[in-house]
């Protein structure tokens, strides 16, 4: 053997040993039988944009990377029409989480890196790009434009559950969706996005399926209650162990702790977007409500949560809310609610009530029900007809199909539009408001 052979085989002999030392570290991690999309690495992923603040001055951004990056940063500018826009970036530290997957004993146990950042003091009615990393491992530049302060034409998307073989048959929907409505100015996710509340395999799904949409359009997630689960059979059930280090949501102080990141207000561009959790602590929240609308004076008022208020499945009753929301949502004329939960679709009305006769039109409050996912209910159309006691008509029902919605915001005009999974509409209904008056109609 010459000296070159002989250095040849050394460093080959070398690299086997690395290899085998990482090999060895990987399976010590018990990451083998993962899919390369659930693995984390120093690159990011898992990028999400959210609402925490003012829409025309904030957004916050949440990503993951292994437990290697322990100082994560965030680069934001006003984009421009070339690269130069990146002379111009700023740079904000992030807040880092350590997060053991295996405190859920079906997940694989290594540990992962969340990080979050809130980019304030922006511009409003502005394109920025922004991107996530360490210094070194960087996303790619991502774009989102802010609110404008006052009233202006929006739109938005809204999926009921997705939940259940959702790489397989989620993802259709959701890039159906952005095909759509590309320029939406954020999106609600109505609960139940998985099935099995801390199971990191259905958030990874999740993740994949909206792929760049998750980091381009800025959501509103609501929790449902399959967000809900029991860490081992002993212990109650608990939030998502992925919900707070995943996305970063507004803290209501004044709430129990419990309810912190599962219930808050969006108000975006004169339009109050009410979220609730419609699994944990209810009477804690109905007050919450009424304050919340008591003192908005927005334009449009729009409650989402995740069980429905007038439950078109069979078998299904949120009597709870009918009982004690509703008649907050009639009070203060709360425009829309939308819910997921019973895997059907119905939109239906509540007039104004007859007894208070300082008003006219016709309608008060739109409620729908919706389903984006592959796991369907039947329609309960005894228990509709026994709505009308509650003062609910039922417009528009369907069951065994995907949906998305589309809502758009202009003038005095709410519009919003179902679509089907291949892109096709299937129901609408336009709500027309004057603002002087608050009388609405509906068409």
């Amino acid at each position: 053997m010459n000296k070159f052979q002989s250095i040849f085989l050394v460093a080959f002999i070398n690299s086997l040993f690395i290899n085998a030392q990482e090999f060895s570290h990987f399976n010590k991690d018990h990451r083998l039988g993962l899919h390369h999309w659930e693995i984390p690495s120093k690159d990011p992923d898992r990028i999400m944009l959210n609402f925490n603040g003012d829409p025309s001055s904030t957004r916050a951004v949440t990503w993951r990377t292994d437990s290697s990056v322990k100082n994560a940063i965030a680069q934001i500018a006003i984009s421009g029409v070339n690269s130069k826009f990146t002379e111009n970036a700023k740079n904000y530290n992030a807040i880092t989480e350590e997060f053991d997957l295996g405190v859920y004993k079906t997940n694989k146990s290594f540990v992962v890196n969340y990080h979050s950042v809130i980019f304030d003091n922006l511009n409003p009615n502005t394109i920025y790009a922004y991107r996530v990393g360490d210094g070194k491992n960087w996303s790619e530049w991502i774009q989102f434009k802010t609110a404008k302060t006052g009233y202006s034409p929006t739109q938005f998307v809204y999926f009921g559950d997705a939940q259940n073989d959702i790489l397989n048959h989620w993802s259709r929907v959701i890039r159906m969706a952005y095909q759509t409505a590309p320029n939406a100015a954020f999106v609600i996710h109505a609960g139940d996005m998985v099935d099995t509340a801390h199971r990191d395999y259905e958030w990874a799904q999740w993740f994949k399926a909206g792929g760049f949409i998750h980091s381009q359009w800025t959501a509103i997630p609501v929790v449902g209650n399959h967000e809900f689960q029991r860490i081992n059979g002993l212990s109650p059930k608990r939030l998502s162990v992925q919900w707070r280090p995943q996305f970063t949501l507004p803290v209501e102080e004044n709430l129990h702790e419990k309810l912190h990141e599962t219930v808050y207000t969006v108000e975006y561009q004169d339009v109050l977007i009410l979220v609730l959790n419609s699994t944990d602590f209810l009477e804690k929240q109905t007050a919450y409500i009424e304050e919340k609308l008591t003192k908005s004076d927005a334009k449009w008022k729009i409650v989402t949560c995740h069980h429905s208020v007038f439950s078109p499945a069979e078998g299904r009753d949120f009597e709870f809310a009918r009982k004690n929301w509703k008649p907050l949502f009639d009070k203060y004329g709360v425009d829309l609610v939308l819910n997921g939960h019973d895997h059907t679709y119905a939109r239906g009305h509540v007039p104004v009530k007859s007894q208070d006769k300082n008003k006219s039109g016709n309608f008060n409050t739109l409620y729908i029900t919706s389903v984006s996912g592959p796991k369907q209910y039947k329609i309960g159309l005894e228990q509709l007809e026994d709505y009308k006691a509650d003062g609910y008509l039922s417009n528009k029902i369907g069951e065994q199909t995907q949906f998305f919605q589309v809502i758009s915001i202009e003038d005095e005009s709410l519009i919003y539009k179902a679509y089907t999974a291949l892109g096709d509409e299937y129901d609408t209904a336009i709500i027309t408001k004057d603002f002087t008056t608050g009388i609405k109609t509906l068409k």
